[in-house]
């Protein structure tokens, strides 16, 4: 079964002329994962997208989470089973390519975004860069390409059935943009755990 539009309901699709396949735009928070050929696309900021694929089959899909993972009590809660998280999107990516047939034994990953902004005082980015790779290397996946840090967004674009990327950094672009969208997004997290306790782009190929 093909990853169609009743498995991602709440994913945009849509085309556009300059790619081949359709294109799921997914958000902090969402993952995707088809096999059959699509492009997923996402902006990263401070944000991670691991793009995990079977290269043998061409199953492939990619996620995009704000935080490594939950701590105390959240961490039990269906609060805290969310893709917004790094612990439970790599779970629910990789989980849903091996219920489409995949085998973990042949995944390979490649990884981006972990922006560090000027100006900042948080560290998400760095933290969210080092989350991702340490966990690979517990998992034992292979990380065949990673583009992480810097000071600029990234926006990814993963093609599912090949496991090819194209990656612009926003240069040109103000930053704030970018910025005050996960502001807004890392203030939701907050309040949704509180009720439950009471873009010069030069692409890149990978």
């Amino acid at each position: 079964m093909g990853a169609d539009h009743e498995s991602f309901t709440h994913i945009r699709h849509f085309f556009d002329g300059r790619f081949p396949h359709e294109i799921a735009q997914i958000l902090p928070g969402e993952f995707y994962v088809s096999n059959v050929p699509r492009v997923v696309c996402t902006v990263l900021g401070s944000c991670i997208s691991a793009c995990v694929i079977d290269p043998v089959l061409g199953i492939g899909g990619m996620n995009h989470f704000m935080l490594p993972e939950p701590k105390g009590e959240a961490s039990d809660d269906s609060w805290g089973a969310s893709a917004r998280y790094g612990s439970y999107a790599m779970e629910l990516l990789i989980n849903e390519i091996m219920k489409r047939g995949g085998s973990r034994k042949r995944l390979e990953v490649k990884l981006f975004g972990g922006a560090m902004f000027k100006g900042a005082v948080s560290q998400v980015g760095k933290k969210n860069a080092a989350w991702a790779k340490s966990y690979l290397e517990i998992e034992g996946l292979k990380l065949v390409s990673c583009d992480v840090g810097d000071i600029y967004p990234r926006k990814v674009y993963y093609f599912t059935d090949t496991g090819r990327v194209l990656m612009k950094k926003i240069t040109k672009q103000m930053n704030a943009t970018i910025t005050d969208r996960e502001r807004a997004y890392r203030r939701r997290i907050n309040r949704d755990k509180r009720v439950h306790e009471k873009e010069t782009e030069d692409v890149v190929l990978f």
